[in-house]
This record gives structure tokens, sequence and C-alpha cells, in this order.
């Protein structure tokens, strides 16, 4: 695999920066050369994603974003695909891999690993899994982080919440509990500091 570029942006690159009562996230972004998303909407989407998730507290500290020219038969998100690209060329963690579609059944245009869900593919754990074409691909980036940070798969019925089922552009806040338990579940796997 060859790296195309390499770009690491700090906080004031990306967001106001973090408060000082906020919890710091370093996010490595993996995006895979080919697959349909370009730099600008790779920044413009993590921007999104920290924006929502700033309300519990947590500010993007320091993004690393990495190109990579791979074989077409990574280009898709499988499990063993994602173990290969994970292993060949390891991201600092938590990750968020840019792809161009699924293979897996059913098919999700984003997924999320936690440590709940990745006993049986440890080596992707920590990682978040999205595909050129997801739908409101800021909201479901984070919505896929919070996922992640929660180390949950669990979804909510509250109106406007931002874990319902279904991403959409009305559905972004988090409650108070919600946001208490992401940062102590983020802070105790060492996803936040």
């Amino acid at each position: 695999m060859r790296v195309r570029f390499l770009t690491v942006l700090a906080f004031g690159a990306l967001a106001c920066g973090p408060s000082a009562a906020a919890l710091s996230l370093d996010l490595d972004v993996v995006m895979l050369e080919g697959s349909g998303w370009t730099r600008e909407r790779a920044l413009g989407v993590v921007r999104e994603a920290t924006a929502i998730l700033a309300q519990c507290g947590v500010a993007l500290d320091r993004m690393e974003l990495r190109v990579l020219a791979v074989p077409p038969r990574l280009m898709d998100f499988s499990t063993p695909a994602a173990r290969e690209l994970a292993r060949t060329y390891p991201a600092g963690r938590p990750a968020v891999y840019l792809v161009r579609d699924t293979r897996s059944r059913p098919a999700f245009d984003a997924e999320a690993i936690g440590r709940s869900n990745s006993r049986t593919r440890p080596e992707i754990a920590d990682t978040v899994w999205m595909t050129a074409a997801t739908r409101d691909p800021g909201i479901a980036l984070a919505h896929e982080l919070a996922h992640l940070l929660l180390d949950s798969g669990e979804h909510s019925e509250e109106a406007g919440n931002l874990m319902r089922d279904e991403t959409s552009a009305g559905s972004t806040s988090l409650s108070a509990a919600q946001c208490t338990r992401l940062r102590e579940t983020a802070r105790a796997n060492g996803l936040l500091k």
C-alpha cells in the first residue's frame, strides 16, 4: 500500500478549539484513494461530526488524515478486508476509515466497531467505517462516533436524538445522561483525554 499524502490538522483547523472543560479527541482518518471520498469532503464531515459532539464537552484536538492507495479487494468494507487493512496499515484509535462501499449483509452505510462488538475481530476495535454513499455523512459520523465512545450499539426513540436508528438532519441532540456516559466510557477506554 502506498500513502499518497499525510495531513495533520490541529483543532483550530476544524473547530473553535477545546474549551477548558472539554475532553480532547484525537482522530485518525484513513481515506482510500478512489473510494469516492475527497479530502475536502472528509474534512467537512469531520468538522460537522465534531461540532455535534461538542454538546457533550468533546473537542477535536488533533486529526490526522491519511490517503491510501489500496488493491480493489480492500476498497469495500467487510470484516476480512478491514482486518487486513488495519493490520497492514495501522492507525491510531479511534480511527475512521472512509471506504467505497460495503460487502456486509445487511448493508449499512456506516458502522462502528466498539470494544463490545469486536471480540471476534479485535484488529478493528475502536474504528468507524463509512461508505462514500452515506446519507447525511456528518451526522452519520457523529452517530457512529457516539456508538464508539459509548461502547454501545443502543439506539434511542427520543425525537431529535442523535442516536435514533435512522440518522437525519433533525436528529442531532444527545441527552445529559448520554453525554455523561459517553465521556466516562470513552475516558475509561482511553479514547478521550
